[in-house]
């Protein structure tokens, strides 16, 4: 009875809407009708179907209908489900939902605590309940399609598309929106009022949001506003405009302006600085063009561009140029420089192509750059004194024997003296080694088996001028072109099962376009040097052999002692080095007019690869490397073995003896170089020392004499310099060492990547952190305060340099730098970076930093307190990309 009673209730409201594919999924937990007993979907649609055709009229004879029937409103499937129950009402022709109603029709998602569909209407009512204590739960979630409405009520017309919603909250891109009342006229189009747009996490109580009464909003286009005023920390600004457009897109990046920020020289004027237009120019790659203007004339430009290709290749191009006029055209102070800067980074994936690469990594321009920029505050890059760079091709071609070519092209540019090196290119080719006397797969082992050979070429174009002439015909002028070739033969054996020994010879052939022709000119009385342009070549060739061996000692100290051993590891190293004479490559000149007084030089003395030597070089080499380990009792008395803490990670002497010593021009013995190294401290600190050792004296004028110096009333040796580094760096994260970025603005300016020296500050990006992101994040919360951790991470850098080449016994260099940064709170972050030279008695370069997170918001300061680079910066913004315009950032010129 129960069965038919309700077969015959779902049949009548089937044929009431019209749509025989309404099903439920689910059935209600609980109702306050008479539950039924459950039965399959296709028994169900069995029992439909038999009902509908008995109740069917049965006509012999075939009429045209010319009546249209009526379309059934829903166009899909209806999926619903509640936990407390489900209801239907014929009279009120509604289904309620209660408790976690959920109902899906077509694109739509609806989840409430209450959902009404009224069938007849063809609209769906959702709303909030009371639980126990009477607070409202179980809030609306609209979804259709992408986007995702989360009101404290909604109505909605499945026919008309149209809907209104109270209080409603969504995310659109990086916006969060809150109305009081919106109307949904179609799937594109919302209106609203009383709203509020911000890009704060907390929608509800956001620390700022823009208020406004008329809002059209078209969900990932745009949003258009009325008046619109801004409000932070619920204070309505004095902030307002009368209208607003925002934008929107699905789209990482979209082009837009970029407004200038408003600043003030005492040497150049006012300024409106890092004004622009992005350029959003497809997903590969992109543009961003700044300029900068100062009411005295002085103006820059830069122009940025990112570009990337998955499992291709990656890089930026960052092109700057400024001209920089100081005082007023008349004055005895004026001057106008122009000063420029072009940094290039490519990077290619390995991927790609595994027997070819490239790579770019390019930093030049003007040598007073980074001394003089308007736009940027790097000391790091300002204390640099190189810029260099690289630009590298190299191809593996898989032939018998392998061949790797590279084609590299690199600059050198000294910022103190203004000289700059430059290769355009340099050429290397080698040929992989050959065997001779053994066969492809046999052993290589002995005299004989592995004697081998290949074949390298360098070949070259050295370009070396100043900042003045560089890219001028004269530049290309003094180039010197050549090209070397060598073929080394080597083997190496074993001697004695204990002795390694290896004996090579080289040859080498070397091809210039220029050479040198000098003489006296009787005109002028002076030695005139003339370049002859044409080929010509010299040869040269040479031997080598080194013989060495490997030494274990360990000093046992007893198993109940907390050193209970030491491992030395010795390596001591013998090698002899032979080159004849090629004096047939030597020419002599006059030096006076008479003729008689004759010097000799080669024609190749300013070539590339330099003149062959004219002496026999007889050389033989002695170093000794030594490592120390030992092996102490663990601290963790569950470990049964011993641990193994490194004393000296090297420690190495070496010398050289001239068997061809003459005791006057060259003295038989050279100096011996020690140096060392170790790291203390679980392998925090790294230490790094070395020390010159001359055996000879010197005399009056500081040249070294054929009188060793234990002789001259001295002692064994004479310390001619020595030198010591330490450098600790620590981190409160894991007991790890603070993660560096080499990719950041300070090290593809040429300065360090520690922050010893401060970080790089440009005032055209304002929105990136002082700080590398490394520290722990935590919770503000204010009891905790005491309670909460204080991340924080320290460098620290000790050079010490002593000199005594000429007696002048005294520290040359002694400094010590230091940089930390902590979070004072979970929110506010300070860094330091400072230092003080003892040889100079003064504090060197010191930078404070100091940012706060303001949730949606960021602010920093950036101080310089003194020196010829002290400057501020001060920056507060929002930190979303979407509203970065807004923002107020001001900063001093920098003293220089």
């Amino acid at each position: 009875m129960q069965t038919n009673l309700f077969n015959i209730v779902l049949l009548s409201f089937i044929l009431t809407i019209g749509y025989n594919n309404l099903y439920s999924q689910d059935l209600p937990k609980k109702t306050t009708t008479i539950a039924p007993k459950k039965q399959s979907d296709k028994s169900l649609q069995t029992a439909i179907k038999t009902n509908l055709e008995t109740t069917k009229p049965i006509d012999s004879i075939k009429k045209v209908d010319t009546l249209k029937v009526k379309k059934a409103f829903l166009e899909g499937k209806v999926k619903y489900k509640a936990v407390e129950y489900a209801k239907i009402d014929q009279k009120k022709k509604h289904i309620t939902l209660y408790d976690q109603a959920e109902l899906y029709y077509q694109d739509v998602e609806l989840k409430s605590g209450i959902i009404v569909l009224d069938y007849e209407k063809n609209e769906v009512y959702a709303g909030r309940i009371k639980d126990s204590t009477g607070k409202y739960t179980q809030y609306p979630s609209f979804k259709q399609g992408s986007n995702v409405v989360e009101p404290d009520s909604i109505r909605f017309n499945f026919k008309t598309k149209k809907a209104l919603i109270w209080n409603s909250r969504s995310d659109q891109g990086e916006f969060k929106v809150k109305a009081s009342v919106t109307k949904k006229e179609n799937d594109s189009v919302y209106f609203l009022k009383g709203a509020r747009f911000t890009t704060s996490t907390n929608v509800d109580k956001p620390e700022y949001y823009f208020q406004t009464n008329k809002v059209k909003f078209i969900p990932g286009k745009k949003i258009i506003t009325g008046l619109t005023n801004m409000v932070i920390a619920d204070v309505p600004t004095p902030i307002a405009l009368p209208f607003a457009y925002f934008p929107m897109t699905k789209e990482t990046s979209v082009s837009g302006i970029i407004l200038p920020s408003y600043n003030d020289s005492n040497t150049r004027g006012f300024a409106l600085q890092n004004g622009g237009y992005y350029f959003a120019l497809s997903d590969n790659y992109d543009l961003t063009a700044i300029a900068d203007y100062y009411t005295n004339g002085s103006y820059g430009m830069r122009f940025e561009s990112s570009y990337a290709k998955r499992y291709q290749f990656r890089g930026n191009v960052n092109f700057r140029y400024e001209n920089l006029i100081s005082s007023e055209r008349g004055y005895p102070d004026y001057s106008n420089q122009k000063i420029y800067n072009l940094q290039w980074s490519h990077s290619r994936d390995s991927k790609a192509n595994p027997n070819s690469s490239f790579s770019a990594s390019v930093n030049l321009g003007s040598s007073k750059y980074f001394n003089q920029s308007i736009n940027q505050a790097n000391i790091g890059s300002t204390l640099n004194n190189t810029l260099s760079s690289s630009i590298s091709y190299s191809k593996t071609f898989n032939s018998v024997p392998q061949v790797r070519m590279s084609l590299t092209a690199t600059h050198s540019q000294n910022t103190q003296t203004e000289a700059i090196d430059m290769t355009l290119p340099t050429l290397q080719l080698s040929v992989d080694r050959i065997y001779p006397f053994a066969k492809e797969n046999e052993s290589k082992k002995g005299f004989i088996k592995n004697i081998n050979f290949q074949y390298n070429l360098n070949g070259r174009n050295s370009i070396t001028t100043t900042d003045s002439l560089f890219f001028k015909p004269q530049m290309f002028n003094d180039a010197k072109i050549g090209a070397q070739h060598s073929i080394p033969l080597s083997t190496n054996f074993k001697i004695f099962k204990y002795f390694s020994a290896s004996t090579s010879a080289n040859y080498e052939e070397v091809w210039t376009a220029k050479t040198l022709n000098r003489s006296y000119d009787t005109d002028k009385s002076v030695v005139v040097d003339k370049i002859q342009n044409g080929f010509d070549a010299f040869r040269t060739y040479s031997f080598s052999s080194s013989l060495g061996t490997t030494i274990y000692g360990t000093f046992n100290f007893g198993e109940d002692k907390k050193i209970k051993s030491i491992r030395h590891v010795m390596r001591p190293s013998l090698s002899y080095s032979y080159t004849p004479s090629f004096e047939k490559y030597y020419d002599t000149y006059a030096t006076d007019a008479t003729g008689t007084m004759t010097k000799q030089y080669s024609r190749f003395e300013n070539g590339i690869y330099g003149a062959p030597g004219m002496t026999n070089s007889s050389n033989l080499g002695i170093s000794i490397s030594n490592t120390f380990e030992a092996k102490v009792t663990d601290r963790d008395s569950t470990k049964t073995e011993p641990k193994k803490i490194m004393l000296l990670n090297n420690f190495n002497l070496s010398t050289s003896y001239n068997l061809n010593a003459d005791g006057k021009t060259n003295l038989a013995w050279s100096p011996v170089r020690v140096s060392g190294g170790t790291q203390l401290f679980k392998e925090k600190m790294n230490v790094n020392f070395g020390a010159t050792l001359d055996p000879y004296a010197i005399d009056n004028s500081g040249n070294r004499i054929n009188t060793y110096n234990i002789d001259n009333n001295g002692s064994l040796f004479r310390m001619t310099s020595a030198n010591m580094t330490l450098n600790y760096a620590i981190s409160s994260k894991d007991g790890k060492e603070k993660d560096k970025s080499k990719d950041s603005q300070t090290t593809r300016n040429g300065g360090r990547e520690d922050d010893l020296f401060g970080t790089a500050n440009d005032f055209g990006n304002n929105r990136k952190s002082l700080f590398d992101g490394s520290e722990e994040e935590g919770d503000d919360v204010i009891s905790e305060f005491f309670h909460s951790k204080l991340p924080w991470d320290m460098t620290f850098a000790y050079s010490l340099t002593y000199g005594n080449n000429n007696r002048e016994n005294k520290i040359i260099a002694n400094s010590v730098m230091i940089s930390a940064n902590t979070d004072l709170t979970p929110k506010w972050k300070v860094g330091a970076s400072t230092g003080y030279d003892f040889v100079q008695n003064g504090v060197t370069y010191t930078q404070l930093r100091f940012e706060r997170d303001l949730l949606s918001w960021r602010m920093s300061v950036n101080w310089t307190p003194f020196g010829d680079n002290s400057n501020w910066n001060f920056f507060i913004g929002i930190k979303s990309g979407v509203l970065s315009d807004i923002k107020w950032d001001k900063n001093s010129s920098i003293r220089r």
